[in-house]
């Protein structure tokens, strides 16, 4: 019995003394845990101020029931289950015995509400019982950060994520500037799978990320948008793009992407003007004539036999839509009606044996080169060389007309932009800057790559002819007198390619005479143009149609003529201030409000988020929002005065 006593005390000395620091350190690593409280990330804005995208802190609000002292609970438990009540629409008698059952069983852990703003999350703070805090109100609050678009679905795409799905668009490419530093707190093990905090304060608060300035412009994004998936519904087609850039600094001002769903509607799935790479066809035909006026072998005035509308080079068949042909015409007048067998012909003629000078051409004018915008997964251009196994005899007349190239839109644009732009070749821009607490920490200036890609001669005259496609050409049908246009119609057979089908039996490899690429680029007005804009629409209803000039170049119409003023044409110009009934509803009488009470809290319940929140900034207000849609409720009510900084809460639909 000694001996068993001796070696009793052994173990307890040496558990005591020894391991003694060893085993506490376990045992509080079991029972203590250090939390990661996750920054925000910093917002997403247009340049015209409008919030893009950003991080929506959501609670679930608990209670310790067993840290609240009796005395207090019974004094106070009617007043916290009313104000409970009002917060959160259940009957005060169904609040109250909720927490006296907690109270019974010992629940440390009772769950209050879930996914409630900030701005309940405050209230509920200074509810009797929850405003002792912690320790001697039970009250326990976990954060979750949500990211919210308060525009919806338009532009998604570019705006981006960076969550488990990768890193896509705008919020990809800088999501190390904007994710920011997470703080921490300690939280105590309460039950089993159960924390709460240890004290009322964060032991290191987190750091927010960076705000990311966009050069989108939100009214011409809903242009865009609009007028684009207006087409895609009557075509019914399986996919398209459209683009709007700022002519003189490549600021894209608008980018819609729509794909189909199985269901005939249409998201933002990819972002077909960066990633894809087609074939363009027609639209090809402007660096075609440039290359040739650059060379001095032909002129617009040029004439060139057309036939009857059809050729073969190699066996190989070159045919106009006129199947009557254009006979004699003069090269301009191949390029406004658009004659694959006089461009190709030119072309031909001049360069069939030296088409190293042709392809040198391309190189001078950008195409064989990706733009460089800071978005993930800029799909690549592809000129053919003669040096490649794949060069043939018809290479060279193929690229002519748009085939055997290979284009993303927004390279075809950043092209017929560097025309409207006298010739120089901007890289095109997402983002105009980044900012840290309102200033600005870092400037994207506008960026020269070709300060001139062809002659002023050259350009002079594909200008006009590109006016008089609008004019007489195959873009007749957009022609307005009111203001000037000027670009080019595509339409392109796609190409299927040879694979195996789930037989094991190869299909494919011949271009398809079901599935046509309708496109038209272009800018306005033709005088000093302030944008050029791009429209591609991919496998369009060919029972409706799918010529270039009836699906792409009615959009690019729309969007022009809803971005240009009133004005008369005798002295056209276009304002920064866009004109559309679906974003400007409702604004003059909101706006009339605001010019009259400054001070004074307008009623934007049943407005669109994103006007409401555009309205609440220009009052010098902060806006946090949850939801997406229509405001449904305010936290400051109508009528109340406002202090410029003071920060509203909104609930959307």
């Amino acid at each position: 019995m000694s001996l068993f006593l001796v070696v009793v005390g052994i173990k307890v000395f040496e558990l005591q003394y020894i391991k003694g620091d060893k085993y506490k350190k376990l045992a509080e690593e079991s029972t203590i845990k250090n939390d990661t409280i996750f920054a925000n990330k910093g917002n997403v804005y247009a340049a015209d101020g409008n919030l893009l995208a950003t991080s929506i802190s959501n609670y679930t609000i608990r209670m310790d029931v067993i840290s609240v002292d009796n005395n207090v609970f019974e004094k106070n438990i009617n007043a916290l289950t009313k104000e409970l009540s009002k917060m959160l629409g259940r009957t005060p008698s169904y609040y109250e015995k909720k927490l006296r059952d907690a109270k019974k069983v010992k629940n440390r852990y009772l769950l209050i509400a879930r996914n409630i703003g900030y701005n309940d999350y405050m209230k509920m703070k200074s509810f009797p019982i929850f405003n002792l805090g912690v320790y001697r109100g039970g009250f326990i609050a976990e954060q979750r950060t949500v990211r919210e678009h308060p525009i919806g679905k338009i532009a998604e795409r570019t705006i981006g994520y960076n969550d488990h799905r990768g890193g896509a668009g705008i919020e990809g490419a800088f999501s190390e500037f904007m994710l920011g530093k997470n703080g921490w707190r300690l939280k105590q093990k309460i039950a089993k799978g159960q924390w709460k905090p240890i004290n009322d304060v964060n032991e290191q608060e987190p750091e927010d990320g960076k705000d990311v300035i966009t050069t989108i412009d939100v009214n011409v994004q809903d242009i865009t948008h609009h007028a684009l998936l207006k087409q895609m519904e009557y075509y019914q087609a399986d996919h398209g793009c459209a683009v709007v850039m700022e002519t003189a600094t490549g600021e894209i001002k608008a980018i819609s992407n729509l794909g189909r769903t199985s269901s005939g509607k249409y998201y933002e799935k990819r972002n077909y003007a960066v990633w894809e790479s087609h074939e363009p066809g027609s639209t090809f035909k402007l660096a075609s004539l440039m290359a040739g006026l650059e060379d001095r072998v032909i002129d617009t005035s040029t004439v060139i036999d057309t036939e009857k509308g059809k050729i073969f080079i190699n066996n190989r068949k070159v045919e106009d839509s006129d199947k009557d042909g254009y006979g004699r015409i003069s090269l301009a007048r191949v390029f406004e009606v658009s004659s694959n067998v006089g461009i190709v012909k030119a072309i031909q003629k001049h360069y069939d044996n030296n088409p190293e000078k042709f392809l040198k051409r391309m190189k001078q004018f950008g195409l064989d080169s990706q733009t460089g915008v800071n978005i993930v997964g800029e799909g690549k251009p592809y000129i053919p060389s003669v040096k490649e196994d794949r060069w043939s005899s018809i290479s060279l007349e193929w690229m002519a007309w748009g085939y055997g190239v290979s284009l993303t839109p927004l390279q075809t644009l950043m092209f017929y932009n560097a025309v409207a732009n006298n010739g120089e070749l901007v890289k095109p821009r997402f983002v105009r800057e980044l900012k840290v607490g309102g200033k600005t920490v870092k400037k994207f200036e506008k960026e020269v790559l070709t300060k001139r890609i062809a002659s002023q001669t050259t350009i002079d005259k594909v200008v006009k002819v590109m006016e008089n496609t609008v004019k007489r050409g195959t873009a007749k049908g957009i022609y307005s007198p009111n203001f000037s246009m000027a670009g080019k119609t595509g339409t392109a057979k796609k190409y299927i390619p040879r694979r195996k089908n789930k037989d094991g039996k190869y299909e494919g490899g011949y271009y398809s005479n079901r599935k046509y690429v309708a496109s038209f680029a272009g800018f306005f007005p033709v005088k000093n143009p302030k944008y050029s804009c791009i429209v591609v629409i991919h496998e369009p209803d060919v029972m409706k149609g799918y010529y270039g000039a009836q699906v792409a170049a009615p959009v690019f119409k729309e969007i022009a003529h809803k971005i240009y003023t009133s004005k008369p044409s005798s002295v056209q110009m276009v304002t920064d201030s866009v004109v559309s009934k679906t974003v400007n509803k409702d604004y003059n009488k909101y706006y009339a409000v605001l010019s009259k009470y400054k001070t004074i809290m307008p009623k934007v319940v049943g407005m669109s988020g994103m006007d409401a929140i555009s309205l609440l900034e220009n009052m010098g207000l902060k806006v946090s929002f949850t939801g997406m849609g229509k405001v449904t409720e305010q936290s400051i009510k109508r009528g109340e005065k406002i202090r410029k900084g003071s920060t509203i809460y909104l609930k959307l639909s």
